[in-house]
């Protein structure tokens, strides 16, 4: 098993003089991140040697250390976070203590580690396509994924822009809601409370019956209604929504990163070198009917979602894989993307376990509606 901080900047002390709301919660910061005067590795060595250290932090950071959290260290992330696995090819797996000789999950692995093991109270993390949710499931942790936007993204190294969020794991809702708050831009208006959950019964009937056994009851806990309309008049469309979101994410990745990739030659671990060689190929053909695809669904989303209500399904398809397995990233990203196509915010609560792993649910509301999601985490 590997440390969840990189190797190459020293673990410190926290400052326990600062005052603020945070004061003396430790932070942990995903690599991805800028930090005045520590080199910025985005999980891959190549991308450590020819960058530049930053000299100011980013946003992110700058808002959570000024509201009182110490800085503890920065933590291994997949490379250039396109992974959900928490297996960094170059820098191994960071320990996952809710489920020994298990993934951790990606690409937030090293902010999920060291929250989970006790060596950090607040882990910043990115979500992109589950990259919070994920790690929060296989860890027994709480995690945000905020509103698309309402965190800012300066100075944290891209994957796909209209999908990148920024966002917190958490071994309590307190400790969540206090850091989200500090990260979240002000609300366009007060968000209204959640009074009811939307768990579609096609969705929830796409899982195992083991994951439904250990989930369904948190469903009861939160006392609200529940409605179990299906979601799709054909539970495919939710594997075309998997398709267009992975065509989307691919083409802005390669925007994003194609040019550094032909010029520094990179090496990347298997999946992650798949990924950007089909990145690569990705044209107008394919694009066009994506984007149809995410704007029928955001449609879809925004009317169920109305009137306080907030989509009730898995954070992830089961447990974490073992260590050496080969997860299933499309069942993941079947259940991660409809809050990414939608730019909606999403809270991974710990709501069971099989055999003694933990497994999340997962609740998305309208955008914006994040301080609502946090109130419903007191309740979870």
């Amino acid at each position: 098993m590997t440390d969840p901080f990189v190797d190459w900047i020293p673990v410190a002390e926290p400052d326990i003089a600062a005052a603020g709301p945070l004061a003396g919660l430790r932070l942990a910061v995903k690599d991805l991140f800028d930090v005045a005067g520590m080199p910025t590795g985005a999980g891959n060595p190549r991308w450590l040697e020819t960058h530049e250290v930053p000299d100011s932090d980013a946003a992110a950071v700058a808002r959570l250390l000024a509201a009182g959290a110490g800085l503890v260290g920065k933590t291994i992330t997949d490379e250039l976070a396109w992974s959900l696995n928490g297996t960094n090819a170059h820098y191994g797996a960071p320990d996952n203590p809710a489920a020994p000789g298990r993934m951790p999950g990606g690409s937030s692995a090293g902010s999920a580690s060291a929250v989970a093991l006790g060596l950090a109270d607040i882990g910043l993390g990115t979500d992109t396509g589950g990259s919070i949710r994920v790690p929060a499931s296989y860890c027994g942790l709480y995690g945000l994924r905020p509103t698309h936007g309402r965190v800012p993204m300066d100075g944290v190294v891209p994957l796909a822009p209209t999908f990148d969020t920024a966002g917190v794991l958490a071994r309590d809702a307190a400790t969540l809601g206090a850091a989200m708050r500090v990260l979240l831009d002000p609300p366009a208006e007060q968000a209204a409370p959640i009074t009811s959950l939307y768990a579609p019964q096609d969705i929830w009937d796409d899982q195992t019956a083991e994951v439904r056994r250990a989930l369904e009851p948190a469903l009861e806990r939160f006392g609200l209604g529940i409605d179990r309309t299906p979601l799709f008049e054909d539970i495919g469309e939710l594997e075309a929504a998997r398709v267009a979101y992975a065509i989307l994410q691919a083409h802005e990745a390669w925007l994003t990163h194609g040019e550094w990739i032909r010029a520094a030659e990179p090496e990347f671990g298997p999946g992650v070198a798949a990924r950007f060689a089909r990145a690569a190929e990705i044209g107008p053909e394919e694009l066009a009917p994506a984007e149809q695809r995410r704007g029928r669904l955001s449609l879809l989303l925004s009317d169920r979602l109305a009137d306080g209500v907030a989509l009730a399904i898995p954070a992830a398809p089961g447990p974490s894989p073992r260590l050496g397995d080969q997860p299933d990233r499309e069942a993941i990203v079947r259940l991660t993307c409809p809050a990414g196509l939608s730019g909606a915010p999403a809270l991974a609560v710990p709501a069971g376990e099989i055999a003694g792993l933990p497994v999340g649910l997962q609740l998305v509301a309208s955008p914006g509606r994040d301080e609502a999601l946090l109130g419903l985490a007191d309740q979870a």
